[in-house]
């Protein structure tokens, strides 16, 4: 496996949100291991149980408790907020409260802790993302998007707003965001509810399953967590990705096959999938229906159309280079499965941000 040797400093003590989550955990592993102190927020007994196995200090309390933030930072000197709320159906209020009330409550706490020099925000690529239509190379300079179907990446980018107009907010504060696409990696819960649905016989391919495809494995985006605390500008968003780049069906098929799953060639066309997602959120939300739809048109905009980054201002201001290739992640999730592998579905909000 690639050398996940990383040119930043040791040392100095870090606060991660959403410690005992997909990205979270892997973070914690990364700062240790390259002489960070780690702090990491706490919702439960549960979690902070599992930051305190991993090396990390838990600081029990939840993105608005601003006492608990604020206890947190005390003494920091980088802020890695990694939480959020992330599921593909639900009330836009909650997505807001959490997203975009979380990280202003993040901002309010730094702003009050004299020590705190960077806030890294973990936002995510499909902020930019409006209307369905094939979206290829591309780069930061696209605006934001908000689209009412799509409460998760609206209220990413609320986020994304609310933590760069902190930018030096008070001296010596800089707050920087990176975006991931797809994320994946060992220990990903998506592949559970993936491995679910093919098991039921209801999986099918959008489109057939060949659009583009831009991903970032899990430790690619770690990698460029502490390259940003060193070398990211204040009040930049930079877009993070693997090296190569995939098809929807090559890929999904791929997570699959670590699984020793194989999904049929079902396919069903765009318009029609997106027809019946409006129609299942209609009945979801006249009816108040539990859950989530089978379809929605929040999932639909993620997959749906071929989209694609470019990593070029990443590699010019951080330094940044992926660390671990698609060949390397698929064997790691091969040969080793982690028990949120072994786990079931537990339909809670996560952390993985497409």
């Amino acid at each position: 496996m690639t050398d996940l040797s990383n040119p930043t400093r040791s040392g100095g003590t870090a606060f991660v949100t959403g410690g005992s989550g997909f990205v979270g955990t892997r973070l914690i592993g990364h700062l240790l291991a390259h002489g960070w102190r780690v702090r990491a927020l706490a919702r439960s007994a549960h979690s902070a149980a599992e930051v305190q196995s991993l090396g990390a200090e838990p600081v029990r309390g939840d993105l608005t408790d601003g006492k608990a933030l604020l206890k947190a930072m005390k003494g920091c000197d980088v802020v890695f907020h990694v939480a959020a709320h992330f599921k593909l159906w639900g009330d836009q209020a909650l997505f807001d409260r959490v997203n975009i009330g979380g990280t202003r409550a993040i901002v309010d706490a730094a702003v009050a802790t004299a020590t705190v020099r960077r806030v890294i925000g973990v936002s995510a690529a499909a902020v930019v993302m409006g209307d369905p239509e094939p979206m290829l190379d591309v780069d930061e300079s696209l605006p934001l998007k908000a689209r009412k179907y799509a409460p998760y990446s609206s209220s990413k980018a609320g986020a994304e707003r609310v933590l760069l107009a902190a930018n030096n907010s008070r001296p010596g504060l800089e707050t920087i965001v990176l975006r991931p696409p797809f994320l994946w990696g060992l220990g990903m819960p998506a592949l559970n509810e993936m491995v679910e649905t093919v098991h039921a016989g209801r999986w099918r391919w959008v489109a057939g399953g060949g659009q583009a495809l831009s991903t970032c494995h899990v430790d690619n985006l770690c990698h460029a967590l502490l390259l940003a605390a060193e070398h990211g500008r204040g009040g930049e968003a930079y877009h993070i990705a693997d090296a190569e780049q995939s098809t929807l069906k090559g890929f999904i098929s791929a997570l699959l096959a670590t699984r020793s799953v194989t999904a049929d060639d079902k396919a069903v066309p765009f318009g029609m999938a997106w027809f019946m997602a409006g129609l299942m959120g209609a009945v979801w939300r006249i009816f108040r229906r539990e859950g989530q739809p089978p379809i929605t048109r929040q999932m639909l905009r993620l997959i749906g159309k071929p989209f694609t980054i470019r990593t070029d201002k990443a590699r010019a201001d951080l330094g940044y280079a992926p660390q671990i290739t698609l060949a390397e992640g698929l064997a790691a999730m091969r040969q080793t499965r982690s028990r949120h592998d072994a786990a079931p579905s537990s339909g809670k909000p996560v952390d993985v941000l497409p």
